[in-house]
């Protein structure tokens, strides 16, 4: 039996055994409604169709069986209140934040990391929104066009296919399109305007201060993976009142040498905390290093910290931003 035809059999036997009914699902949506004799009616704003990441999608109405992979999703989709459509999810960096915790405990987890693809289909999703492109890794199966032969809709946060840098308006894309998805396009918005307003009050609290340069430490020893230009962290830097120093390279990460590093000479080094590494072994490594000792952020000792999870686009841009600039200028903040 071929592989294709083994997993659409699998899938099969699955749908079959689990017997949910999808007209039972919590709708979670402000724009669901009913018909008088019982059936779900055409939702307003439906059909709605997208083009995300080169993919073109048309939802007659709204996924009620949802996964999702990588935090930012799914941090998404709970700040949208639709904690009811979620089947499943998978690969955390951090705990959620704290206001998400107990409809997050709702949730099955079905991967530490990313889920297999016979795991994925387990969870009988209509729906994957996925957070980096390594979500629908093709090697895997997970690939888009997979999941969309085996009837089942994507998306792909649209950090990872932007073609230009990534910002607050990104940002606000992002929100809306998930909320027009879900037929919950007031709450998207309000959820925008609720962190637009939040990124100009800190604005408004660094007006009159210097941009401090900046250089972002992700990780590495022989080389340094860092934040580039192109990605929301870049943005977040300049929110904050900082200059990247690599904003040149137009990558959301990209790899360079400590030489470049020690040329370019950041004042302040920010950390991403995350994974095996703390932030204290981090900083060893880099004060500890002869070739940085007339860096001035080195020389100085001045660190921020920020999780990766919060460097990503998400519902954490602007507590990122505010927790940033009072790192970077904390006399703005007195």
């Amino acid at each position: 039996m071929s592989r294709r035809r083994s997993r659409g059999a699998l899938r099969a036997l699955i749908s079959a055994a689990l017997l949910l009914p999808l007209a039972a699902c919590g709708t979670g949506g402000d724009g669901d409604a009913k018909a008088s004799g019982g059936a779900t009616a055409k939702a307003a704003g439906f059909p709605y169709t997208v083009d995300n990441c080169g993919v073109r999608t048309t939802f007659e109405a709204p996924p009620e069986r949802v996964v999702t992979m990588n935090q930012h999703t799914t941090e998404i989709m709970l700040a949208l209140g639709l904690k009811d459509r979620l089947a499943g999810t998978a690969y955390l960096d951090d705990k959620v934040l704290p206001q998400y915790e107990k409809d997050y405990e709702s949730v099955k987890v079905l991967a530490k990391e990313y889920p297999s693809y016979e795991t994925l289909l387990g969870a009988n999703p209509d729906f994957v929104y996925g957070g980096y492109s390594s979500a629908f890794d093709k090697a895997e199966g997970r690939e888009r066009a997979a999941l969309e032969k085996a009837g089942i809709k994507t998306r792909l946060n649209i950090e990872y296919c932007a073609q230009d840098k990534t910002g607050v308006q990104q940002l606000a894309q992002e929100i809306r399109e998930v909320g027009a998805t879900f037929g919950v396009r007031d709450r998207a918005e309000a959820l925008v305007k609720k962190a637009e307003a939040s990124i100009d009050a800190t604005k408004d609290k660094l007006k009159g201060t210097a941009p401090a340069s900046v250089f972002v430490y992700d990780n590495g020893d022989s080389a340094v993976h860092t934040a580039g230009g192109k990605g929301i962290g870049n943005e977040i830097i300049s929110l904050a009142g900082g200059r990247n120093v690599f904003a040149d390279r137009a990558k959301t990460f990209t790899d360079v040498s400590w030489e470049q590093i020690v040329e370019r000479k950041p004042e302040i080094i920010v950390i991403y905390d995350y994974g095996g590494t703390p932030v204290a072994a981090k900083k060893k490594q880099l004060l500890g290093d002869p070739a940085l000792k007339d860096v001035p952020a080195v020389k100085n000792k001045r660190f921020a910290v920020l999780p990766l999870s919060s460097a990503v686009l998400g519902v954490r841009v602007p507590d990122a931003v505010r927790s940033l600039a009072g790192q970077l200028h904390p006399d703005a903040f007195k």
